[in-house]
């Protein structure tokens, strides 16, 4: 039968019509879960650890007043490269993906790994984009690998030291394999860093037990410096030194501006934690540094063997394996937060019980 143009295509638009309705329906099986971005620290831990338990669990989300606790609310643009990754990778639909945007809805799809680039095009930190993913991509069918553009060492975020000393150790004993390669710096406000990362997925993670700590057997000290004088190392050192009992090592950074990083880790036989300051020029390098051996020394003497920081990055790794527990020596407002953002897509969370002046994380 010869049908007409006008026919055809209207035929052709019913179709297309029947396949997007089709796939809104697929994708919104599960309840559309909406999100309050004022909750708990009213940041940016609720968009990317909805992200992150969005594409695991295939539940779509639309989260209002985003970072609304913030002095600039709504999405800047690492942030967006959160969104923009997790869209990629979960080959989602999405909607307010946008700079300044403050309502997002997200509606996942298939998880995929393979290659993947992402770049903020700011100084805005690599490794809060990789949080934003990470969970997903080490339950993938296949091994994948990113390549991420931005800030390498950024204040108020995981460095790329943390990641690899710290957090990949670690999430290697509940199955997730971490290759991680730092190709440049990337420092406030200059950017240009790039870290990248070969993940390697399991079939699901395991309980992490990480309740008690031995003695620490190994101190270290580390000073990365950009384009700044040595004798910000002097001072430095003069207070590192008797602390830890050992000469901290100095790395000229490669990369754009002017930097001056300070970490301290604290190896024992369970992990190594990494405690890392950022040079302010509003502040004297001497209280800078106080600061950080103090931060470390109170992790040494609560026995703890989780920091703070890296319990904020264990709660969603923890909260998909469905039981586990741990010792960390104060519960920050992250990783609050990311408890109640896991209680909203799973129905239960890991709970905090007091275990006199630590605090142990239980999920099961």
């Amino acid at each position: 039968m010869h049908l007409s143009p006008l026919f055809s295509s209207c035929l052709e638009l019913l179709n297309t019509r029947i396949i997007l309705e089709e796939f809104f329906v697929s994708s919104l099986s599960k309840p559309l879960l909406k999100i309050d971005g004022r909750i708990g620290e009213g940041g940016g831990q609720i968009l990317r650890t909805a992200l992150a338990l969005s594409l695991c669990t295939k539940t779509p989300f639309q989260i209002e007043q985003i970072r609304a606790k913030r002095k600039k609310p709504g999405l800047l643009a690492q942030h967006l490269t959160c969104v923009r990754a997790a869209t990629q990778i979960g080959n989602a639909q999405v909607q307010g993906d946008e700079l300044g945007s403050t309502t997002l809805r997200f509606e996942p799809g298939e998880l995929q790994a393979g290659k993947f680039e992402f770049d903020i095009g700011t100084a805005g930190s690599t490794t809060l984009v990789l949080q934003a993913v990470l969970p997903a991509l080490g339950l993938a069918n296949a091994p994948s690998e990113l390549l991420l553009h931005g800030g390498t060492h950024n204040p108020a975020a995981p460095t790329f030291d943390f990641l690899q000393h710290t957090l990949a150790p670690v999430l290697a004993r509940i199955g997730l394999g971490l290759e991680l390669s730092l190709e440049r710096h990337g420092f406030y406000p200059a950017g240009g860093g790039r870290i990248r990362v070969k993940v390697t997925p399991c079939a699901g993670y395991s309980p992490l037990e990480l309740v008690d700590r031995s003695p620490i057997r190994e101190r270290s000290a580390h000073i990365l410096l950009l384009n700044l004088p040595e004798s910000l190392v002097r001072r430095e050192s003069i207070l590192l030194q008797p602390a830890l009992g050992v000469e901290p090592e100095l790395q000229q950074a490669s990369g754009h501006g002017q930097a001056n990083v300070v970490s301290i880790r604290l190896r024992s036989d369970e992990l190594c934690e990494t405690f890392t300051a950022f040079g302010d020029p509003r502040l004297r390098v001497e209280a800078i540094t106080r600061g950080l051996i103090d931060l470390a020394m109170e992790y040494d003497r609560s026995g703890a063997p989780v920091g703070p920081h890296l319990a904020d990055q264990l709660i969603v790794f923890m909260a998909l394996a469905g039981e586990g527990r741990f010792r960390t020596s104060f519960a920050t407002p992250h990783t609050k937060t990311a408890i109640e953002v896991c209680r909203l897509f799973l129905g239960r969370a890991p709970q905090l019980e007091k275990a006199g002046k630590t605090v142990m994380v239980v999920m099961g």
